[in-house]
């Protein structure tokens, strides 16, 4: 039976973007990504959560782009630091069922709406944080810290930076390639790459910084 909360129209382009990307996803994760949509619709009339409307742009700039992350994940242990509505953490965990996710959010009624969210929608594998990353303390790091579009690289890494294992991953989207961010960076921490993001339908430019943390220099004998 077809949900009357999305087309057959909307399957299939998200089915084909996600493709697009590398993301592997069967109908009930297409279908559960569509009903996240539907959520956002419904709740951005009351709770303002995002300036994106119209449900073709959100399909592009927050189910889609939170996607392209995907291929770069690793580990099972997934933080989400600044998380807002929800991406791109809930998108990821929708399409990696198999990882565990920590949606960080310091904003309580956007952290109380993800949470509902993550419920209604039976995601099992997702926790929700509200507070502050800095003062954020797990009982374990993170294989991967991811952020969108939350604040200057440099800023990120002081404050969350913490958050990330010692072989882990910091993933930073961004529009624009952050070359002067880039060159703020701070001392032990190393960036392994900028990756140009193609998301499908998508006329902006997308970017992630790959960061892990910089291994010792070993004294010479």
């Amino acid at each position: 039976m077809t949900d009357p909360a999305y087309s057959i129209e909307e399957r299939a382009a998200l089915a084909a973007g996600a493709a697009t990307l590398g993301v592997g996803i069967d109908d009930a994760q297409v279908a559960a990504l569509l009903a996240l949509l539907a959520e956002l619709e419904r709740a951005n009339a009351e709770f303002n959560l995002t300036a994106i409307r119209d449900r073709p742009g959100m399909l592009r700039k927050h189910l889609l782009d939170s996607l392209s992350v995907w291929p770069f994940l690793r580990g099972e242990r997934v933080a989400d630091v600044g998380t807002g509505a929800g991406f791109p953490g809930l998108p990821l965990a929708i399409a990696s069922p198999g990882r565990h996710f920590t949606l960080i959010e310091a904003t309580g009624k956007k952290a109380r709406y993800v949470a509902a969210t993550a419920e209604r929608l039976h995601l099992q594998n997702v926790e929700v944080v509200n507070r502050r990353a800095e003062g954020y303390r797990p009982d374990w790091p993170f294989d991967v810290v991811v952020a969108r579009a939350v604040a200057a690289v440099a800023d990120l890494i002081a404050y969350a930076g913490h958050l990330c294992a010692p072989d882990g991953r910091i993933l930073v989207m961004k529009g624009k390639r952050p070359d002067r961010e880039i060159v703020a960076l701070p001392a032990g921490f190393r960036v392994l790459g900028v990756h140009r993001l193609e998301v499908p339908g998508l006329d902006e430019e997308r970017h992630l910084v790959e960061i892990c943390r910089a291994r010792p220099r070993s004294s010479a004998a």
